[in-house]
């Protein structure tokens, strides 16, 4: 694991310099979860006891650890996007694994989060300018992240003895999650490409609203934490992970609605910022248009009359242009 993370943050290094294509950074992120998966064996195998059954994926298990793994790469990396959030936020999902799992003898597993948290602080001080300079994750560190927590989080959810099942999983990853499922839909619904970005993240969204970067990031840490809680109480009072699954849902539903919602109406309002607004100028030249309008139908009335009756075509594109005036 140690080692493709490795080519990971290598591949990140490079998309920071030269932008990689998503198919490149797609390509090789499968081949080495497929690397670690061939090599070690471990991959989500199981779903746990939902509805009264054990889900057990057998073969189906291996493509869906590639599209977890993947998604929750580009989950942290997407959630990149302003000072101190995707190190917040994982320093939140190591919290709320140590919240379900139980103690576990993996101690591999457990000194890679307690080296990952212990890294994570020092790098918050100085993304944070609290300690002068400035660092930044970019692809390199964001991807590293989000693989890391990704295999971290299915070793311990394949084993009983953790108490840390799959839908337990989700609730500690759950902003990252829920906001690039929701980023995805709306590009989707858009026609656009689901991987082509734009600012339509939640923390873009909490900034439009007028929001500083540090009530913004302190509005999604306590949402991150907000999370793993219910996330842990519907966990401890019905330990059903049917149940849990449903409320996670529930509440998945919830944000893509709310975070929808706002999207649209700041991008009415940037809509309406942008469009021509009628001045005098604009209001006078209407006019004129439309006097110019009404006499050139009224005078071809006009010399429809005339051809009919004989009148005069002069006389009735005068009454016409006199009409026209008074309107």
């Amino acid at each position: 694991m140690l080692g493709t993370a490795a080519v990971l943050a290598l591949l990140g290094a490079l998309d920071d310099r030269f932008g990689l294509s998503v198919r490149d950074r797609l390509l090789t992120q499968t081949i080495v979860i497929l690397t670690v998966i061939s090599s070690t064996g471990v991959y989500i195998h199981t779903l746990g006891h939902l509805f009264g059954h054990d889900v057990v994926l057998g073969w189906l298990g291996v493509p869906m650890t590639v599209v977890a793994v993947i998604g929750l790469v580009n989950a942290f990396n997407m959630m990149d996007g302003i000072d101190g959030l995707a190190g917040s936020l994982t320093l939140v999902s190591i919290a709320a694994v140590v919240l379900f799992a139980s103690p576990t003898s993996l101690r591999g597993i457990i000194m890679l989060l307690a080296l990952l948290a212990a890294a994570t602080l020092p790098y918050l001080a100085v993304n944070l300018g609290l300690l002068g300079g400035k660092v930044f994750l970019g692809d390199a560190g964001s991807t590293l992240v989000g693989y890391l927590l990704a295999w971290a989080l299915i070793r311990l959810s394949q084993l009983p003895q953790t108490h840390l099942s799959p839908i337990d999983v989700l609730w500690c990853v759950a902003l990252p999650v829920f906001d690039t499922l929701a980023v995805m839909c709306r590009r989707m619904r858009e026609g656009r490409s689901p991987f082509k970005p734009d600012r339509g993240h939640i923390h873009h969204i909490l900034l439009g609203a007028g929001l500083g970067p540090r009530a913004t990031l302190a509005t999604l840490v306590m949402l991150a934490a907000g999370l793993a809680s219910i996330g842990a109480i519907v966990s401890s009072v019905d330990h059903s992970a049917g149940a849990n699954l449903m409320a996670f849902c529930l509440i998945l539903g919830v944000y893509m609605a709310t975070v929808m919602r706002m999207w649209l109406r700041q991008e009415a309002r940037r809509q309406g910022a942008f469009a021509p607004r009628p001045g005098p100028g604009a209001k006078i030249h209407s006019l004129e248009a439309e006097r110019h309008s009404a006499a050139s139908g009224l005078a071809a009335r006009g010399r429809d009359h005339r051809v009919e009756n004989g009148g005069s075509e002069t006389e009735a594109f005068r009454r016409a242009v006199e009409r026209a005036d008074r309107r």
